[in-house]
């Protein structure tokens, strides 16, 4: 019996010394002055898209592709959160938040709004998504984060004050001043950046920084920018717990096997000494979390409980709970004096071989049908707003929802798997079918005779062609040879005046136009290139499963009229090019500016790396590693085919058989259009093909080019040289590729060469005089960044299966040194926004005794400034109307239009009468005086920011004037009085 006793004593002793009951934690601590603090900030990050669909992550299904439900993350975490007043939570993606809060009781509502409210459950970032800095047009930035942040502040009254972007793949100057600054952020987080450049900063303790990104605004869109140290999971030393990961618990039961307290702490100090070497200040901040996790947030909670109370026992460090705002505001409360950023962290490579170029071109064709979307949502929400938004009716909310999810940064990217592009493309199809009812039954309001505001059920039916990029367009191509007429509407959403051809197919050979007061216009009837054919021919019936009828034959028989062996020119006016006799562009003369110019367009493709030489790296959907650069002879057999009329001069060339180019210079143009059509991209040689457009001139430039950002600023690069810190090149081509929206320039000091885009694409000057646009990449291997997944885009037809056809444009001028930027900034806008289109069928009569010809918003003689553009008019729920303007050119960029401009309320909206008008925040969810007032300023080492910032001055509601500075924004939030004199805006 001894041994027995003694063992039952030996057990009640250990349980008395070992406390092996239950432990009240203490995790209460805040900040510690003279102790280092190590913020813990418990967070996930949820993809809203990319192995799998955003509804799929969403609900959790298809985990035979990756284990993730949002929604577990979602109703685990407020039952954690309650457990302990002190544990805290970030979250961030709206269109997943969203989804959940719709389907909760008020209770956890009412339990949420108050998690909410006490900080313990914090908001950042607030967009829609975590969208994007390199393939995204400002202008969706804008409106996804003003969704995000609507919402935000209609539902909890909160504004959010912290940039999260922890996952795109490089970071923009735009996403710094504007998406930062201007929405009222105070901070602003991130993790990819250069592995060379972080190396640096390491060493020099620069990983925080104050990130001044704007020329034209200085110091006062100055943000504090934070850059993770290694990335955005927990830091060294095995810390995940989900309950399937691998990393050892904190097992602090001394009745159980495996008690690791002391090591687990000593792990925790020494992953924590290690980031305080590299950070300035005595604070720290550790990323709990990762991609989906805390679908089981107890998990993770109970052991970062048991972390902060042992740390904080042993008392080497002081480890507290903690959110980006109370480690932003510890920051500022040090009043330290940080290093200065400008410009912006492109291109982005996590090791020599592996630069994150490639995405700026992935998916093409997905990238066009986001900004194609993204303009014709602009031009949507006027027309909503002209009509009344409706309760019950169609609506442009639906367009953009699809939209913000687009911006996703594994999105218009062209990142994700096939199966999720193809979703996001769905959702923007369905968007845009809703939105173009809406838009026809505007349209039918705006020009039916007699028709009151808020109309409903107008009689005029409109159509409208979202192919037409295709040469599809059945409204259009309809037999009206029995009295019936087409009737073309134009609807113009600038705001500034403007002249534009329209291209439309039409059925017969025998077309005269007319203007609505029956006047002729000019036209000029172009035969269909066999190639757009056969691109409309294959995709019509793809997609829509109809092969298209209607095609004039007799327009055929012009196919080869014009074709020359010999030197020949083209172009009417002032501009004109010349071609040689191998039927290559060799001169552009413009006898206006009185430039001439030798240059070439050609075409090459690098081969994409496969991945089985020493380094495994393979070119990929994120990744451009080119195995050897392969020109692309013209096929000499083919003529060109020049067609010459009243308004256009086209050259047609077949350079092979999967590139055809069409090269347009219209009549009162001064610059030239190419459109291309590429693929399918051949790859029965093994390799995948990354195609690009080549504009080689002998202008000298001195490895020094502009590219845009974010469709904004633009941004000097130059070959081979990174400005604060010192590259190795192993990539001297992928590591000078940039991403390009708006587009790219080259200059010599006597002449500019620029060259604008259609959608985002990647772009760069490898050689002096040479610009090069990435067209289409089709690849044969995954480049090992997770997708798993080649990025080899098909289309499928009567079960045959060949690579995708992109169709694209891209613009080119010459312009006397200093005068290209009217030409970028302007035309740029009108690709941005094109004219939109809609059809009518004409039975007799004349439209213009029964239709109204005409409209304009504005007071007809008034016209918005040329360096102004109108970026939002829109109702929104509560009946006030959302309004931004935007100045278009950055300080000193043009000698005349880069002045302080003016925009006249009155005349914008003459039948409508302003009764409240409130500047806010550019997201809209803040008057804009309170947030400059609350904003942070921090302190830069060095020399105080040189020049003086202009910017508009206050509004003077008497006199309804808009000043807008250099690349100033200003948001409005507008309430019109119902009536005035009973006029109504229709």
């Amino acid at each position: 019996m001894g041994p027995v006793r003694l063992a039952l004593l030996a057990v009640v002793a250990l349980a008395a010394a070992g406390e092996a009951v239950y432990i009240p934690y203490n995790t209460s601590a805040g900040v510690v002055a003279g102790k280092l603090n190590v913020h813990v900030v418990p967070h996930t990050h949820d993809d809203v898209g990319w192995l799998k669909t955003v509804d799929q992550y969403y609900v959790g299904s298809n985990n035979s592709i990756q284990g993730a439900c949002v929604q577990n993350v979602l109703d685990s975490l407020i039952p954690a959160l309650l457990k302990d007043e002190n544990r805290k939570f970030i979250y961030v993606e709206q269109a997943f938040f969203q989804r959940w809060w719709r389907n909760q009781n008020d209770m956890i509502k009412d339990t949420v709004k108050g998690l909410i409210s006490s900080g313990r459950l914090e908001l950042i970032n607030g967009g829609m998504c975590m969208h994007d800095e390199a393939t995204v047009h400002y202008i969706d930035m804008i409106d996804q984060t003003t969704l995000g942040h609507k919402f935000i502040k209609e539902e909890f009254g909160q504004i959010p004050r912290i940039g999260w972007q922890i996952d795109p793949f490089g970071h923009s100057a735009v996403q710094a001043y504007l998406l930062g600054a201007e929405v009222g952020f105070d901070a602003f987080y991130f993790f990819r950046i250069d592995y060379q450049d972080r190396d640096t900063r390491k060493e020099t303790k620069e990983l925080e920084v104050v990130w001044r990104g704007s020329k034209s605004f200085g110091s006062s869109a100055d943000i504090f920018a934070g850059i993770f140290p290694k990335n955005y999971e927990p830091p060294p030393g095995d810390f995940y717990f989900e309950v399937d990961d691998d990393s050892p618990v904190v097992q602090d039961d001394p009745l159980l096997f495996d008690y690791n307290v002391e090591e687990r702490v000593n792990d925790f100090v020494a992953a924590a000494l290690a980031q305080a070497n590299i950070t300035r200040t005595n604070h720290i901040m550790f990323t709990m979390g990762t991609d989906f996790k805390y679908q089981y947030a107890e998990s993770w909670f109970r052991n970062m409980d048991k972390l902060i109370h042992y740390v904080n026992k042993d008392g080497r460090i002081n480890a507290l709970y903690s959110t980006p705002s109370i480690y932003t505001d510890a920051k500022y409360a040090a009043n330290e004096q940080w290093p200065l950023k400008t410009n912006d962290f492109f291109p982005y490579a996590d090791n020599p071989n592996a630069y994150w170029t490639g995405y700026f071109t992935s998916r093409p064709a997905l990238k066009r049908y986001v900004r194609m979307m993204s303009g014709y949502y602009l031009a949507a929400r006027q027309l909503e707003f002209f009509k009344g938004k409706s309760k019950s009716g169609p609506t442009t909310d639906y367009l953009g929802d699809a939209l913000a999810l687009a911006q996703h940064h594994d999105a218009v990217t062209g990142t994700e798997k096939q199966h999720v592009a193809n979703d996001y493309a769905k959702r923007l199809s369905i968007g845009y079918t809703r939105a173009q009812e809406l838009v026809s039954t505007s349209l039918a309001c705006l020009t039916e005779l007699g028709s009151k505001s808020h109309c409903s059920s107008p009689t005029t039916k409109f159509s409208q062609c979202l192919l037409l990029n295709i040469t599809y367009c059945p409204p259009s191509q309809t037999d009206f040879s029995k009295g019936k007429s087409l009737v073309v509407l134009v609807y113009n959403s600038l705001g500034w005046k403007r002249e534009d051809v329209l291209r439309v197919p039409v059925f017969s050979d025998s077309i005269v136009v007319h203007d609505s007061e029956g006047r002729e216009v000019e036209s000029q009837l172009l035969p269909i290139a066999s190639a757009s054919l056969n691109i409309r021919d294959k995709h019509v019936k793809a997609y829509l499963g109809t092969s298209p009828a209607s095609v004039s034959s007799k327009s055929t028989i012009y196919s080869s009229q014009g074709s020359e062996n010999s030197n020949l020119q083209v172009g009417q006016g002032n501009l004109k090019l010349q071609y040689n006799a191998a039927g290559a562009f060799s001169l552009y003369s413009d006898s206006r500016t009185l430039i001439e110019a030798n240059f070439e367009q050609k075409y090459k493709y690098y081969i994409g790396q496969d991945g089985n030489g020493s380094d495994p790296q393979a070119s990929g959907a994120y990744i451009f590693r080119p195995n050897g650069t392969v020109p692309i002879k013209t096929d000499s057999q083919v003529p060109l085919t020049v067609l010459r009329g009243p308004i256009v001069d086209e050259v047609h060339q077949q350079i092979n058989s999967w590139i055809y180019q069409i090269t347009r210079v219209y009549k009162g143009k001064d610059y030239v259009e190419t459109e291309f059509i590429v693929g399918p991209v051949p790859t029965d040689d093994g390799n995948g093909k990354e195609v690009a457009a080549e504009i080689v001139s002998n202008m000298a430039t001195n490895k020094t080019f502009y590219t845009d950002s974010s469709g904004r600023d633009f941004i000097k690069r130059i070959r081979d040289y990174r400005s604060e810190w010192k590259i190795e090149v192993h990539q001297p081509i992928a590591g000078n590729y940039y991403p390009v929206n708006l587009g790219i320039y080259v200059e010599d000091g006597n002449k500019e060469l620029s060259v604008l885009v259609d959608r985002s694409i990647g772009g760069s000057s490898i050689k002096d005089g040479q610009i090069e646009l990435m067209l289409h990449r089709r690849l044969l291997h995954d480049d090992g960044r997770g997708v798993a997944e080649a990025l080899n885009e098909t289309v499928c037809l009567d079960n045959q299966c060949e690579g995708l056809i992109i169709e694209g444009k891209y613009y080119l001028k010459i312009d006397p040194q200093g005068e290209g930027s009217r030409w970028r900034r302007t035309f740029g806008q009108e690709i941005y926004s094109p004219l939109l289109l809609a059809f009518s069928e004409q039975d007799g009569g004349n439209w213009a005794n029964s239709h109204i010809p005409k409209f304009s918003a504005m007071d007809p003689t008034y016209s918005l400034p040329d360096s102004v553009a109108l970026l939002t008019l829109q109702e929104l729920e509560d009946g006030s109307v959302l309004l931004r303007f935007a100045h278009l050119y950055e300080a000193g960029e043009h000698k005349d239009l880069s002045a302080l401009a003016s925009v006249d309320l009155k005349r914008v909206f003459p039948n409508k009468k302003i009764g409240k008008i409130i500047e806010t925040s550019l997201s809209a969810n803040q008057e804009r005086a309170a947030m400059e007032k609350k904003r942070l300023k921090w302190k830069v080492q060095g020399p105080p920011a040189d020049g003086k910032v202009v910017r508009g001055g206050p509004m003077d509601p008497s006199k309804l004037v808009i000043e807008l500075g250099p690349m100033e924004i200003r948001t409005f939030i507008v309430n019109f009085e119902r009536s005035i004199s009973g006029k109504q805006l229709l």
